[in-house]
């Protein structure tokens, strides 16, 4: 399985991974595209189509700002998140984009971003069409684009071939499935997490993989941090508090941190994703609508475990990375395609996993806590209010980061043999995905979203 642990945790911006991160990937792919072909400044204008689940939820998810920020040629790991929604108002205001960032052209925000509220393409839910046009509108190139879950993106060359590009690149210890993850773990005398380093210098070695890791964290810190202390309304009509700052300084005044160590975990993931939902600087890990599950049980770690260290913090990172490619490869994370079983369900899993293993769990109890972590979490709907990523979102990911340390307290307790196995549960959550209807998937059609009235 050609995929790093470094593509699965990426450093962006709110809201959304497949909504926000992989649109202005996919527009940033765009515009190098034609300049690569010598044909930037032929462009007169840009159009962009966004199908299913994009058209129906994109305005709350920010699709269309992620996309003319993806035209200018931002990056999603590198934008600045407090100039970005002064970028966006200048297109809106002025007509004019700086395609590339190199080539002016006129750019009408309601005329150019097309959102196809009940059309979709074939091959995934997340599709975009963009194209770019000369003055006497002679078509210069067409590409469409689907945001897979996670922030990836593949082509219309692509989209057939699997749900992750694996390229070439061939690891030491090549792994598709739970089982065989297991048995490469036997075989070697590896932890989950040490098999995974060595896996990783097919890209780079130990020391900057650790160093990467490190960086990883490093912003989930900061994140937390920021959601702790910011107060006030979330942008987005539906007029939700930030709650997170208000519970910790509540939290604090009552003493005890360690007594309260739960409250604190799920406080920490909310605190993640109120950022994530005013658009901030997050952590895909592995989606952004899941991002706070990971953030707040490696705090519990930190905060709560003795001896915790920076080389638990590499080895929970590399474990729970393992555990996402087996659901990014066998099923998928795209609440637009499984619902949100496959965000905050596979977030849950990846998590608990990792808290087993760098609690001195067995492969085999790594592997039940993950199975425990998804099993509770099978039929999740995605059924965001408003499009937003906000109800019931922030408060799922502090429960199901609650529930990812019950899972790897439980494996513990045990010696890894379960009747349900990992990859009978992610089986089974694909096939949950497939029979559960479009409404319950990101679309803002079904469930909470069409039974809280907006106010």
């Amino acid at each position: 399985m050609a995929i790093s642990v470094l593509d699965l945790f990426s450093i962006g911006i709110g809201p959304s991974s497949s909504h926000t991160v992989g649109p202005m990937r996919a527009a940033r792919l765009f515009v190098q595209h034609l300049d690569d072909l010598g044909l930037l400044t032929d462009a007169h204008g840009v159009r962009t189509e966004l199908f299913g689940s994009l058209g129906a939820t994109g305005r709350g998810h920010g699709t269309p700002g992620a996309v003319v920020l993806g035209l200018e040629a931002n990056d999603p790991a590198t934008v600045d998140a407090e100039q970005a929604d002064q970028d966006i108002a200048r297109v809106a205001a002025t007509g004019e984009l700086n395609l590339a960032g190199k080539h002016a052209i006129r750019f009408d925000t309601d005329r150019d971003l097309v959102l196809h509220r009940r059309r979709t393409l074939p091959r995934h839910p997340n599709a975009m069409t963009l194209t770019a046009c000369t003055a006497d509108g002679r078509t210069l190139l067409t590409k469409t684009y689907y945001s897979i879950g996670g922030g990836f993106v593949v082509d219309e060359e692509d989209a057939g071939a699997d749900r992750v590009a694996t390229g070439t690149t061939e690891v030491r210890h090549p792994f598709a499935t739970g089982d065989e993850l297991l048995r490469r773990c036997r075989e070697t005398g590896l932890s989950v997490s040490g098999l995974m380093l060595e896996n990783e210098r097919a890209w780079r070695d130990e020391r900057q993989t650790r160093d990467s890791l490190m960086e990883i964290w490093t912003v989930m810190r900061a994140c937390v941090a920021a959601g702790l202390s910011h107060e006030g309304v979330l942008p987005g009509g539906l007029r939700v508090r930030r709650r997170a700052a208000a519970a910790a300084r509540s939290l604090r005044a009552q003493g005890d941190p360690l007594g309260r160590a739960m409250e604190w975990t799920m406080l920490y993931a909310m605190a993640v994703n109120e950022e994530n939902a005013a658009g901030r600087r997050v952590v895909t890990a592995p989606t952004n609508g899941a991002a706070g599950i990971i953030p707040a049980v490696l705090h519990h770690y930190v905060n709560a475990v003795p001896g915790a260290d920076e080389d638990g913090v590499v080895r929970f990172l590399l474990t729970a990375g393992a555990i996402g490619m087996l659901f990014k490869e066998n099923a998928s994370i795209s609440g637009a395609e499984v619902g949100c079983q496959g965000e905050v369900g596979s977030a849950c899993s990846m998590a608990a996993g990792a808290l087993a293993e760098v609690l001195g769990g067995s492969p085999e109890q790594v592997g039940n806590a993950a199975e425990i972590g998804m099993e509770h979490n099978l039929g999740l709907t995605c059924d965001p209010v408003g499009g937003l990523v906000q109800i019931p979102c922030i408060e799922r990911n502090g429960m199901a980061a609650v529930k990812a340390v019950a899972a790897a307290r439980m494996a513990l307790r045990g010696d890894g043999r379960h009747h349900v196995s990992l990859d009978q549960v992610i089986r089974t959550m694909k096939q949950t995905g497939a029979d559960m209807k479009s409404k319950y998937k990101e679309t803002a059609r079904g469930g909470l979203a069409v039974n809280i009235i907006e106010c």
